[in-house]
């Protein structure tokens, strides 16, 4: 029987290790960084009912904090509607919102894409409330965002870049 809790006993050990080294990722704040919200229909005036435009434009943004394992992670969402039949804009909605994340055990290969991905997708749901809350108190339906694709906004960004690098490659002579 000594056997066997030794087989057991090693068997265990393997897993105990695996499940220590997962990433781990802890929310340690959200907060809204910078907030502008510009109700330029109630400015102009308007008569009649509205068909809107919504626009909507995503960035990214994470840094290292001093602090060991902490990083802030930034959603940039700039807003804006227009009317279908004059294009007039109608509102103007522009948030910096960020989350401050305590992330272990994360290659640093693999922390990038974590960070423009992960990050984003945890703190997404709050940045739309707030939207909805905004839109709503500046007097318009409230704007519900839909989900936003991290994974193809990053894969997007990463291509962009390669392009530029190539543009720029091609543009440099040759020394």
């Amino acid at each position: 029987m000594a056997e066997n809790e030794t087989e057991n006993g090693a068997a265990a050990q393997p897993q105990q290790q695996q499940q220590a080294q997962q990433p781990k990722m802890n929310v340690l704040a959200q907060y809204v960084r910078d907030l502008s919200f510009e109700n330029i229909l109630s400015q102009k005036g308007t008569t009649g009912e509205v068909q809107p435009d919504i626009q909507v434009e995503v960035n990214l943004d994470a840094k290292k904090r001093q602090q060991d394992n902490q990083f802030e992670v930034a959603l940039k969402l700039k807003i804006t509607s227009k009317s279908k039949a004059t294009s007039d804009v109608l509102f103007l909605l522009e948030m910096d919102y960020a989350g401050v994340f305590q992330i272990e055990n994360v290659p640093e290969d693999q922390l990038h894409p974590y960070l423009l991905i992960e990050c984003p997708r945890m703190i997404f749901p709050f940045a739309r409330r707030i939207v909805s809350d905004v839109t709503r108190d500046g007097g318009f339906p409230p704007l519900n965002l839909e989900t936003i694709d991290f994974v193809a906004l990053y894969r997007n960004e990463i291509m962009r870049r390669q392009a530029a690098q190539q543009a720029q490659a091609k543009a440099t002579p040759d020394a």
